[in-house]
């Protein structure tokens, strides 16, 4: 029995059963798809992370509260004993390589103007924000350099906020009122989406200071801090942190550049990753289950075929070959089928729904397409066995 034959006898096995061929093998697509779509979502997330991150450049760091082994993750209520401030910021903008900084504190409020009330984000921050973040205007200017501590009541409303409330009026130079106190709009930012999970156009942009009086708070989210970008990053830390710690006296603060965010950020994503894989590949062992039930089936089916085999002289090695095929076939098609499926799958969602980050990862997907490859190779290794060890005479008087 040549190679043509073995091809032959699998391609009729194959077709000769149609609707339990395309069944089974539907097991191993619908694992292959499920870890298609999974890890796509996964990578997505990843690959937004990191253009999110890279559209400012790479030198930015950022100073958050809690004690170094916090990673700066949570809000570090419990672990500081002095919270940052907006003097902290304006300490850290007078050292060596430091180009701007920037005081963050975000919380969300009524905004009402033009007889219109809407819940948006407000964002507290200082003048330098615009450069740190690569923020343009549409109109007006961004926030213009003030007193840090006692700045005036102006604000930056993003292009949501001007068309919602305002529509095709200008709002430069009009009060509006956020939670209860009145500012005046000197600026209308562009069109920016999602910056680092904040909707800018859905956003009011006011000085720190009055967002730390406005949410009766005194200390600041975090510190962003922009360096000069040929500036040695070791020398900028560890300034900032000798700094920092003649300020706080203990080192109550976290800094983190954007490279070690992006790479502890990636670490995540990746262990999530791997986790809904993971998840996604036991569907392929339900699959190979169904694989190892269907050719027990098949050997039992084909017995006499199998005891005329021998009769004429075919090995036991060619008899496991020919059925140890007929599941990777299966395997095969299941997983181009789950390949396919998959891919559409992703497709869809990429256009209906734009908002989600969806990006297909070939290492993954070689990945499924092998481990269902695999599983056939297992899922058929037992009733191949079965079948090569069956006695001739025995098989050919099998009803």
């Amino acid at each position: 029995m040549i190679s043509r034959d073995v091809i032959s006898f699998t391609q009729r096995a194959v077709l000769f059963n149609r609707l339990r061929s395309g069944l089974t093998s539907l097991g191993i697509a619908i694992g292959v798809a499920a870890v298609v779509i999974l890890t796509s979502m996964g990578e997505g997330l990843n690959h937004y992370m990191a253009v999110e991150f890279s559209q400012f450049g790479t030198n930015n760091i950022r100073v958050a509260p809690g004690k170094p082994e916090t990673m700066g993750l949570g809000p570090g209520i419990m672990n500081t004993l002095r919270p940052l401030t907006i003097e902290d910021a304006e300490a850290l903008g007078r050292l060596p390589y430091v180009v701007a900084t920037t005081p963050n504190r975000i919380g969300r409020s009524e905004v009402e103007a033009n007889s219109r009330i809407r819940v948006s984000n407000v964002i507290g921050t200082g003048p330098d924000m615009a450069d740190v973040f690569q923020l343009e205007m549409a109109a007006g200017q961004f926030l213009p350099l003030d007193d840090p501590l006692s700045p005036r009541a102006l604000a930056v409303i993003g292009a949501t906020i001007q068309e919602e409330l305002y529509g095709s009026s200008s709002a430069l130079g009009d009060r509006i009122r956020i939670g209860g106190s009145r500012f005046r709009v000197v600026g209308v930012a562009s069109p920016k989406g999602d910056l680092l999970g904040v909707n800018i156009d859905e956003s009011v942009v006011i000085p720190a200071a009055r967002a730390m009086e406005l949410y009766n708070v005194n200390s600041v989210l975090d510190i962003t801090v922009r360096f000069e970008e040929k500036a040695p990053v070791d020398e900028v830390v560890a300034s900032m942190r000798r700094l920092m710690l003649a300020r706080h006296g203990v080192e109550d603060f976290n800094i983190a550049t954007q490279q070690q965010m992006m790479e502890v950020l990636g670490s995540v994503l990746d262990v999530l990753t791997i986790a809904v894989a993971a998840l996604g590949s036991i569907s392929l062992f339900v699959g190979g289950v169904g694989i190892f039930t269907i050719m027990t089936i098949a050997v039992r089916e084909r017995t006499q075929e199998i005891g005329l085999l021998r009769s004429i002289g075919a090995t036991r090695w060619q008899i496991q070959n020919l059925f140890l095929s007929e599941s990777v076939v299966l395997a095969v098609m299941g997983g181009v089928m789950g390949l396919l499926l998959g891919g559409i799958v992703v497709a869809i969602v990429s256009v209906t729904i734009p908002t989600l980050p969806v990006r297909l990862s070939v290492p993954y997907i070689i990945a499924a397409e092998l481990v269902s490859v695999a599983i056939g190779l297992i899922a058929g290794v037992a009733p191949a066995t079965h079948a090569a060890r069956l006695d001739p005479l025995e098989a050919l008087r099998t009803e």
